[in-house]
């Protein structure tokens, strides 16, 4: 008899479990709790090597449609002056493109918008997933899916919560078309400006209707700034008719001053290149976060993704965390074969320790944000030089460090 999946969470992370079950026989459903397609969600992502790998064995090529080569990387003062220039390789794509191809892999009807859910409820060799329409469906193994504020594993680690990092990143992306032309000049190059306490990123990433070709490509952007949580946090979480919304806001409702404010500091702070093509986006914050699960499997429930783990973005393996939670789960499953608990013991045991040492990393690399808001008037030339050398060496030593946790896995 085929086993059957419920999966949780119709995002990334759900999709590629669902792929990768089906991949080794298994019928995988994905309850996702919106009414619509997230489409139009998500913001540019790099990927390893590993990903798209995985991608490839789902059936989907990671060709040169998918994302953006980017072999060249500059830091730029405030005045808009290369103070470093180095050869880079990097693929640059972007979420709402990985997710698209995703689901376009999947039949329809493994795939169900606007189920809430509410409980999982374990029984015998199995478990039922029970959704807010008073649906219920029961499943072999229900995979916990559905992100940093993940409603399964809430049910099974209540008192678990995301840590505040004490920054929030803005976020915004704008078609190659509405870059204004000081902005241009930097659009195919990873480019990164370092103002006190802060650090700005941009790169290009497909664009609308996934396009990569020249003039129909996006530009993303991700901009480091400190907020603390007892008060710069609550005052961008404020609302205009004065409601709080705790850690994180719906972009739509976020103040028109805050917003103006933010591109304010842009012309202050970064390049011109860069504070043009920002002013001239609709930018977001979100608040950074770390999240460890100390388990990862209850019974016949588990957790994967974001549900599981959530390392600062810095580390920039979000996506490949979830393909190789899926790929691990996956393999343990097939090995183990009817002995669905010991598969489950395994998949715990591996990326368990990959997930804390992705967690770790992003620590890591996040301090040196708090490193750098330690008052420092009027940064000379040199010392922004070798401000801007550590960060490219920061990433570097990022790269093989995700390798070697990758390796540690083990077997």
């Amino acid at each position: 008899m085929q086993r059957r999946a419920v999966v949780i969470g119709g995002s990334i992370s759900g999709l590629l479990a669902a792929h990768l079950l089906r991949d080794i026989g298994w019928d995988a459903i994905v309850f996702e709790r919106n009414a619509v397609k997230l489409t139009g969600r998500g913001a540019g992502i790099s990927t390893q090597a590993q990903f798209r790998d995985i991608m490839r064995r789902i059936g989907v090529p990671f060709d040169d449609s998918m994302g953006i080569q980017v072999d060249r990387l500059i830091c730029l003062d405030r005045s808009g002056n290369i103070v470093l220039e180095k050869p880079t390789a990097r693929t640059m794509s972007a979420w709402a493109r990985l997710y698209g191809e995703l689901l376009a892999k999947l039949p329809a009807e493994k795939y169900r918008l606007g189920m809430q859910f509410v409980r999982a409820e374990p029984g015998q060799d199995g478990v039922t997933a029970v959704f807010a329409d008073g649906s219920r469906v029961r499943a072999d193994l229900l995979i916990g899916a559905d992100g940093v504020r993940s409603t399964v594993r809430e049910q099974f680690l209540p008192a678990l919560m995301p840590s505040y990092a004490g920054y929030v990143a803005w976020r915004a992306m704008i078609a190659e078309e509405d870059i204004p032309p000081r902005g241009r000049e930097i659009f195919g190059v990873y480019t990164f400006c370092l103002p006190e306490g802060e650090l700005f990123l941009g790169y290009p990433v497909p664009g609308r209707n996934d396009e990569t070709s020249v003039g129909r490509r996006a530009y993303n952007i991700v901009w480091y700034r400190p907020a603390p949580a007892d008060t710069l946090l609550v005052e961008l979480c404020t609302d205009a008719a004065g409601r709080r919304h705790g850690l994180a806001i719906p972009p739509p409702l976020i103040r028109r001053e805050i917003i103006n404010d933010v591109k304010a500091a842009a012309r202050a702070l970064i390049a011109p290149q860069a504070a043009a093509i920002f002013n001239a986006a609709q930018p977001f914050f979100q608040p950074i976060f770390d999240l460890e699960s100390p388990r990862l499997v209850f019974g016949r429930v588990v957790l994967m993704g974001d549900a599981a783990f959530v390392a600062r973005p810095h580390v920039g393996a979000g996506v490949t965390k979830a393909a190789l939670d899926a790929q691990s789960l996956a393999e343990a499953l097939r090995a183990a074969g009817d002995e669905i608990e010991a598969a489950l013991a395994h998949y715990e045991r591996r990326q368990l320790a990959f997930g804390r040492g992705l967690v770790a990393l992003g620590r890591e690399e996040g301090a040196y944000l708090s490193a750098q808001a330690k008052p420092r008037s009027h940064r000379n030339d040199g010392e922004l030089h070798r401000d801007a050398e550590s960060v490219v060496e920061m990433h570097n030593a990022r790269t093989a460090k995700i390798q070697r946790l990758i390796a540690a896995r083990g077997t």
